[in-house]
């Protein structure tokens, strides 16, 4: 079985989670975040995997972590980027009745 840390050494080496390069406020959210972030990704993908092919949408995986929106997405986009991931074609509401992405664990 693969560690978690061993999953995303090669994926996410010294680089910041993402950030807007053009804004220092984020940078630094980026920075501040950086030590946690490889335990968060672990969680979110934990979570989508346990979903199975019913997958999760960003508004469910908040919810049900109870983790901040500006937290889990960047976690889950770095984990799309990654390729552990996958859009579906499925969509589903949120909480304010938007339609959102279902997300599924690949593999």
């Amino acid at each position: 079985m693969v560690e978690q840390g061993d999953l995303f050494d090669d994926l996410f080496d010294d680089d910041l989670p993402p950030h807007q390069s053009h804004s220092d406020t984020s940078r630094e959210a980026a920075e501040a975040i950086e030590p946690d972030a490889e335990s968060l990704r672990g969680v979110v993908l934990a979570y989508i995997r346990r979903r199975g092919r019913e997958g999760a949408t960003d508004d469910e995986i908040q919810v049900a972590l109870d983790m901040n929106p500006s937290t889990q997405r960047p976690r889950r986009v770095e984990l799309w980027e990654a390729g552990l991931v996958e859009r579906t074609s499925a969509t589903r509401p949120t909480r304010s009745g938007r339609r959102a992405t279902v997300w599924v664990a690949r593999g």
